[in-house]
C-alpha cells in the first residue's frame, strides 16, 4: 500500500517584505490629521474646562462649522490626490448661491421670477458647466491647474458682483422661504436635528454620506485607481489606459457640485445669497486636505483625513470663541497647523517608507 508523501512547504518569496501592523498604520495619509484631532480638542478640553468645551452644545457648534468646509474639502482631496488644484471653488459658492436667488427672485426685484426647483436644477447645470470650463482649460492649455483656476476664482467672482448689482442694485439677496417648493428645500437642506439638548444641522448628514461615499469610489472602485495613478504617474497612468483628461475633468466638475451643495445647503439655512459669500474658503478646503495627508505634488492623500482637517479647523475656530482669545489670532493659528501638519506627514512618510 503507497504512503503519502507530504510536499515539502512552499520557500517564502525573498521579493515580498512582510508588512508589520505599525508600518501600515503609520503609512495612512489620515493618521496626522488624527493625531491633531485629538491634541487639538484636549488642549481646548484643558484650556475651556470652566467654559464648557466638552458638552453636547460645543460638539454642535464644532460639526456645524465643520460640515461646510468639510464637504467642500472632500472635492478638494480628491482633486489633489489626482495632482490638480482648484483655487476657484470660493467663488463658485457665491456664483452658485446667487445664481439661484437670482433666478426665483420677481421680476420687479430684478430676477426672473422661476419656481424654485427648475432655478435649482439651472443653477446646478450652470455651475458644473463651470467645472467644465476649469477642467478643460487645464487639459487644453496644459498649464498649471493653480494658474487657471487663480484667474477662474476672480473671473467667477467678479461675474457674481456685476451681475447681481447690475440686474438688482444689491449684491445680497433674500427671500427664498417664500417661493413654493420650500417645504421640500427645507427638509432636505435646513432640517437641524435635536439631540441630547443640542442642535445639528442636517449639513452633517450629508457630510458624513459624502465622506462615506469618496472613500468608497477612492478605495474600492477602479475610478480610484484612477485617481490615484493620474496623481502619481501621470504618463505611466495614461499608457496603462487611464482616460487621464476625463478622470481631470471629471474631478473639476465634482469640486464645483460640492460648493454648489455647500451654497444650497446656506441660502436655504440663512434665506439668503450673498456674492462674497465663501470668499477665502478655497485656501481652507486646500489646508484642511493637505493637513489630512494630501501631497501637493499628487498621488497621495485621503478623503477621511481632509474631513479630520475641516474637523480641526473647527475646534480651533469654536475655542478661540470660547475661550475669549481675539479672533484676529485665528489666521495665525490657521498658518502654525498647516505648517506643522506639513511637517508631520512627511515625518511619518519618511518613517513609513524605512519601514
Amino acid at each position: 500500500m503507497a504512503t503519502e508523501v507530504e510536499a515539502p512547504p512552499k520557500a517564502a518569496d525573498e521579493r515580498v517584505r512582510a508588512t508589520g501592523s505599525a508600518s501600515r498604520l503609520l503609512a495612512r495619509p489620515e493618521l496626522g490629521a488624527l493625531v491633531g484631532v485629538v491634541l487639538v480638542y484636549v488642549f481646548f478640553a484643558i484650556v475651556a474646562a470652566d467654559n464648557n468645551f466638552v458638552s453636547m452644545t460645543t460638539l454642535a457648534s464644532i460639526l456645524n462649522r465643520a460640515a461646510p468646509l468639510g464637504i467642500l474639502a472632500i472635492a478638494v482631496a480628491l482633486l489633489m490626490i489626482a495632482g490638480e488644484f482648484d483655487l476657484s471653488i470660493g467663488s463658485l459658492l457665491g456664483f452658485s448661491g446667487m445664481a439661484i436667488m437670482l433666478l426665483i427672485s420677481p421680476e420687479d426685484a430684478g430676477g426672473f421670477g422661476w419656481p424654485l426647483w427648475p432655478a435649482v436644477g439651472f443653477a446646478l447645470l450652470l455651475t458644473a458647466l463651470t467645472g467644465s470650463i476649469n477642467g478643460l482649460l487645464v487639459n487644453v492649455t496644459k498649464l498649471p491647474s493653480f494658474i487657471i483656476t487663480l484667474g477662474t476664482l476672480f473671473i467667477f467672482r467678479g461675474l457674481t458682483i456685476a451681475v447681481t448689482r447690475s440686474l438688482t442694485s444689491r449684491t445680497q439677496l433674500s427671500g427664498i422661504d417664500e417661493v413654493p417648493g420650500f417645504d421640500l428645500a427645507g427638509t432636505l437642506f435646513g432640517t437641524r436635528i435635536e439631540l441630547l439638548g443640542a442642535k445639528f444641522s442636517i449639513t452633517i448628514v450629508w457630510w458624513v454620506g459624502l465622506v462615506a461615499l469618496a472613500t468608497w469610489v477612492l478605495l474600492r472602485t477602479r475610478t480610484g485607481n484612477w485617481i490615484f495613478g493620474t496623481g502619481g504617474a501621470v504618463d505611466a497612468a495614461r499608457n496603462v489606459g487611464v482616460p487621464v483628461s476625463r478622470v481631470k475633468l471629471a474631478l473639476f466638475v465634482t469640486t464645483a457640485l460640492a460648493a454648489f451643495l455647500v451654497a444650497m445647503l446656506q441660502v436655504v439655512q440663512v434665506n439668503s445669497a450673498d456674492a462674497l459669500r465663501g470668499t477665502g474658503l478655497e485656501f481652507e478646503a486646500i489646508i484642511a486636505a493637505v493637513v489630512g495627508g494630501c501631497l501637493l505634488t499628487g498621488g497621495y492623500g485621503s478623503v477621511v483625513g481632509a474631513a479630520l482637517g475641516a474637523l480641526i479647523f473647527a475646534m480651533v475656530q469654536q475655542g478661540i470663541v470660547i475661550t475669549g482669545v481675539d479672533g484676529d489670532w485665528y489666521q495665525v493659528v490657521l498658518g502654525s497647523v498647516l505648517v506643522v501638519a506639513v511637517i508631520f506627514n512627511n515625518y511619518i512618510r519618511r518613517k513609513a517608507a524605512t519601514r
